[in-house]
């Protein structure tokens, strides 16, 4: 993860599409021994996981930011289902069951969240996440509810005791 000045992820968006793009275009000369379900997984194994690493960090970045990183992951899946650059990409992304980068941001935000809630760790994080304690019995007293700190800072939004209630959002 490559931090900058200003917590915008920047440098590390442009370092991690230049790693995918390699091995997105290393992966065309061996494609064509390989099955499409081998392909696919060497795809996921090796391209994918450099787009989902440290990403929970990415929530409430620049849009600029988050696009780079979906051009990255719209060319690998181009590539995997040997598409024309000109296919959209949104219906190639379901066809792979892969979510678009901002929407797996979200998703490994409420998991971590889920796994906070549910066993308490790691601890340090436990302790950054204030329970909602409803005031009388009711049926959804016993519900994984968070209180959504105060902030007064677009900095102090992305912080994980004010981002991990704001995106778990459970139904009330």
């Amino acid at each position: 993860m490559l931090l900058d000045s200003h917590l915008n992820f920047e440098s590390h968006a442009k370092s991690v599409v230049a790693a995918c793009n390699f091995h997105t275009h290393a992966r065309r000369h061996i494609c064509k021994v390989l099955s499409e379900d081998l392909d696919k997984t060497i795809a996921c194994s090796i391209v994918s996981a450099r787009l989902d690493y440290c990403n929970a960090l990415l929530h409430g970045a620049p849009a600029t930011t988050i696009d780079k990183l979906q051009w990255a992951q719209n060319t690998l899946a181009r590539v995997v289902t040997q598409s024309a650059r000109q296919t959209p990409s949104r219906p190639l992304l379901q066809s792979l069951h892969w979510l678009p980068v901002w929407e797996h941001i979200d998703y490994k935000v409420a998991l971590l969240t889920y796994k906070v809630q549910t066993t308490s760790i790691p601890s340090y994080l436990d302790l950054l996440l204030h329970r909602h304690i409803s005031t009388r019995s009711l049926r959804s007293s016993d519900a994984l509810r968070l209180v959504v700190p105060r902030t007064r800072t677009e900095l102090a939004r992305r912080a994980f005791s004010v981002l991990a209630p704001s995106v778990w959002k459970w139904p009330t």
